[in-house]
């Protein structure tokens, strides 16, 4: 079992990847964007949507029948990669894979100011919504005691992200993206800071009503912060998209793991530690983007 997960997890990691430098292939700017925001939507929807379909394949059948699923998905994928995509980076771009020209490509990366402080950037706003789904079941079902509804109340969030998607795909045409990406990290530092303020006075555990508006709304900004971070990591790096789509996503997941691995085991019955952990990292976010451009006006 523990050799199956390693490879899924190499399999899985696979396609983020690949996906980033596709998509940097071929668009550049808001158009890169409009793109990287459904993108990522996705990547971050189906950790939230997989427990109702997980229930949903239990009530019929056997846990055997989550892995048949996983397998007819893999064969799917790959049948449509070889039958439907073509190749995107044209042959004079090509690299030879060796050693050599990979490590250059990666310090260029960490050499590059912009492309490292918004893969930071994206490392806190991923870190926060990681803690939310690492803190997720004991909130909704310890603390809310929500019991079989819990997969429906943790998926139904997702709308707030498919809802940001949208605006942002409209909003890039004639927003800069650096500014939209400051003014949502500061809209989730300002709530995060007023509902933890709700939160302490109603002793860590305010409606549940409450609660779920508040999260519709972070769910909000941190769509608007995804696909535009993305984009605005990966604008300067075209001519090494693999290797930088590659060192982005591991800087800016080893980030997310830890930070959100912290928030979830800081769980103390309350909704406390989650909520000051979307507002710090929300703060920490929003200086990180001040770096990245020291003279954008706000």
């Amino acid at each position: 079992m523990l050799a199956g997960r390693f490879l899924q997890g190499l399999g899985a990691a696979g396609p983020r990847i690949v996906i980033m430098a596709l998509v940097r292939d071929q668009f550049a700017g808001p158009a890169m964007a409009r793109i990287m925001s459904i993108i990522i939507t996705v990547f971050v929807a189906v950790p939230m949507v997989a427990p109702f379909v997980g229930q949903g394949i239990l009530f019929v059948s056997t846990w055997r029948a989550i892995f048949v699923l996983l397998l007819v998905l893999s064969l799917a994928v790959l049948a449509w990669f070889a039958i439907r995509q073509p190749e995107t980076l044209p042959r004079s771009a090509r690299r030879p894979f060796a050693l050599r020209p990979i490590a250059a490509a990666a310090r260029e990366v960490f050499a590059t100011r912009t492309s490292l402080a918004y893969t930071l950037a994206a490392g806190f706003a991923f870190g926060a919504i990681f803690g939310y789904i690492n803190s997720a079941q004991q909130i909704f079902q310890d603390l809310y005691a929500v019991g079989e509804y819990f997969p429906l109340y943790f998926s139904s969030l997702t709308v707030a992200v498919g809802a940001a998607t949208l605006c942002n795909a409209r909003l890039v045409s004639f927003v800069d993206m650096h500014r939209l990406c400051r003014y949502s990290a500061w809209a989730q530092a300002v709530l995060s800071i007023l509902f933890f303020i709700v939160s302490w006075a109603c002793s860590g555990a305010p409606p549940l009503w409450s609660m779920m508006i508040y999260l519709a709304a972070i769910f909000f900004c941190l769509g608007i912060l995804f696909g535009n971070l993305n984009a605005l990591a990966m604008e300067p790096l075209g001519h090494i998209a693999g290797v930088a789509a590659s060192v982005i996503g591991t800087i800016s997941w080893l980030i997310t793991v830890v930070l959100g691995t912290l928030i979830g085991q800081s769980f103390d019955g309350t909704i406390l530690p989650l909520v000051a952990g979307f507002a710090v990292l929300s703060v920490v976010c929003s200086a990180t983007l001040r770096w990245a451009r020291p003279r954008q006006i706000a």
